[in-house]
């Protein structure tokens, strides 16, 4: 998958977790993950696995398919 998907895939999972007012931290914690790794999915420097994909959807109580929905 090219590079404007994990832009717009970064970009969809930002906005919802604003829109549940969470920060970076608060779903860094809730998937037990770093902070610099969700920073780095958020700006697409990093690619998340479809596991972790299916986690971050479930932490921000949405689906896989409206999280790359673009």
């Amino acid at each position: 998958m090219g590079s404007e998907f994990y832009k717009n895939l970064g970009t969809n999972i930002k906005k919802r977790r604003k829109l549940m007012g969470l920060t970076q931290q608060d779903l860094a914690d809730k998937l037990n993950m770093s902070l610099n790794f969700v920073g780095k999915i958020e700006v697409a420097f990093s690619k998340p696995s479809l596991d972790t994909l299916i986690e971050i959807a479930k932490a921000l109580k949405t689906t896989v398919s409206e999280l790359t929905r673009f």
